[in-house]
């Protein structure tokens, strides 16, 4: 008991002694200490905030995007990279047994006028089957229909930033836009989501028929990439082999072909995304 009481008294002679380095290294300790707390609680906070921005994009999704076409793992040459057409998309919504629904998306950026301004963002076209896979609301107005998609028809439905920039304050519904001097009639507004995992602005977009955006804004006859839903959680990877194999059927592909397109469902894209707030 006196060692150790001795031992105490040495103790804090030296620190007094010392005063300037002990409070120095106190205070790195405490740095070091902090720095670590912070940077697990960002670790934890980023993985929950990416984890609920994955979930707002929808449930039980499944994306296709293009790739380039192979033959027994070799590129067949430049001009190769094989995109999907709507032929492509019906052949899904026919045959495919495990799907809740699929929805082509057709991507075209540039300015979009109405109202008190200007606005550049990113419309997309798409079928009536996006909005329940993507789970988007409204907060004004009304979807379009599988008769709009068919009859071209350009009426537009703009997110909540774009609605906020363009329009603030009001319901916009009827009002008149041009998207890439393109003419267009608001139907509605979404529902704000805000960021999505990736950090983007789910709100900043414009939702227009997948027929006028292809055929009146950017012409061509090629959909930039597929969006689908299972039926259930369960069924999420054998719905996406429902979807690869159709794919090779409708692209000709022989049984040595690699697949001229990739293929990423929702359960993929969470770990991946929880594998990098891990890193972190």
């Amino acid at each position: 008991m006196n060692q150790f009481i001795r031992l105490l008294k040495v103790a804090f002679k030296s620190i007094l002694k010392n005063r300037m380095r002990s409070l120095l290294t106190s205070l790195g300790i405490i740095i070091g200490v902090s720095a670590v707390i912070v940077m697990v609680a960002i670790g934890e906070g980023s993985q929950k905030q990416i984890q609920q921005g994955i979930e707002s994009l929808g449930t039980n999704l499944i994306i296709v995007f293009p790739g380039a076409s192979r033959s027994g793992g070799v590129s067949r040459g430049a001009g190769s990279f094989n995109r999907f057409t709507f032929d492509d998309v019906e052949k899904i919504r026919s045959e495919a047994t495990l799907l809740e629904g699929i929805s082509p998306v057709v991507r075209a950026g540039g300015q979009v006028i109405g109202g008190s301004g200007n606005w550049s963002t990113s419309t997309y076209g798409v079928t009536p089957d996006y909005f329940e896979i993507r789970k988007w609301e409204l907060v004004y107005g009304e979807f379009f229909t599988d008769r709009d998609v068919r009859g071209n028809k350009k009426v537009a439905i703009l997110g909540k930033t774009v609605a906020d920039e363009l329009f603030p304050n009001q319901d916009p519904t009827g009002e008149s836009i041009r998207i890439r001097n393109t003419p267009f009639t608001v139907i509605g507004v979404l529902k704000a989501k805000g960021q999505s995992g990736m950090g983007n602005d789910q709100d900043d977009v414009i939702l227009a028929p997948a027929t006028t955006v292809l055929y009146r804004m950017r012409g061509g006859r090629h959909v930039d990439m597929l969006n689908a839903s299972a039926i259930s959680a369960d069924k999420l990877a054998a719905a996406q082999e429902e979807i690869r194999v159709l794919l090779r059927e409708a692209h000709r592909l022989n049984p040595g072909d690699d697949d001229d397109f990739k293929i990423a469902n929702q359960a993929e894209i969470t770990e991946a995304a929880s594998e990098t707030t891990r890193v972190m």
